[in-house]
């Protein structure tokens, strides 16, 4: 059994508004996000860690074409936190985790399909996309100081996808030595554990800034 954790529990602080809630193409970015998870077959059920600004939508959302979703859980007041909260819920059945951020609202049902079978093999990968601009180091005046070698250098998306035992260990570490993680890769990486990359050459941008949900609505299908 496979579980998709959706964590929708973010404040939206740079956005100005909720940016879960923002439509895009007519439809709310969450349910967008969560429609991809319901139409893949590779996922069995849907846990989401939601704040109290969409908890209640999501619930309406069940009922409307959204049936694997099994838990509407709370989150805690940072990301590792609500991940490692969906990570309590699970089915004991479950033996794959992939977790992906609610305001990821593009993300392909094949990209979903091809990181849950990796995982079937490597126990541990990423959605991500290869580094193509030029990087350059500053200091804390904005001076430019170096360059940054972009040869082998990946930007991390989700969904990241591992096996449960690996996953729930990793965040068990994370908890225990008081650790801020801003992904999964990061929380298995502090138990030595290798995580490979899987390549998304699909859009998949984070909803940030409301010009993100201009840029997303030219991808929309």
């Amino acid at each position: 059994m496979t579980t998709a954790i959706i964590v929708a529990a973010g404040s939206s602080r740079r956005m100005g508004f909720n940016k879960l809630l923002a439509q895009l193409a007519g439809e709310p970015v969450l349910r967008r996000t969560l429609g991809a998870f319901q139409k893949c077959a590779a996922i069995d059920e849907i846990i989401v860690v939601a704040g109290d600004a969409v908890r209640a939508e999501v619930e309406s959302w069940r009922s409307q074409g959204l049936g694997k979703i099994v838990s509407i859980i709370s989150g805690g007041a940072e990301r590792h936190l609500s991940v490692n909260a969906g990570l309590q819920a699970l089915n004991p059945a479950c033996d794959i985790v992939a977790v992906h951020d609610g305001a990821r609202p593009l993300i392909s049902v094949e990209q979903i399909t091809r990181c849950v079978e990796a995982t079937r093999t490597q126990a541990a990968v990423a959605c991500a996309r290869p580094m193509t601009e030029t990087l350059k180091r500053c200091d804390s005046d904005g001076r430019i100081t170096d360059s940054i070698d972009r040869a082998n250098a990946w930007i991390m998306e989700t969904p990241q996808v591992f096996s449960r035992e690996l996953l729930v260990r990793a965040y068990a570490a994370v908890i225990r030595d008081h650790l801020h993680v801003t992904d999964e890769v990061s929380a298995v990486q502090h138990l030595g554990e290798p995580v490979f990359v899987i390549e998304n050459a699909g859009m998949n941008p984070k909803i940030t800034f409301p010009a993100d949900i201009v840029l997303a609505q030219r991808f929309v299908d």
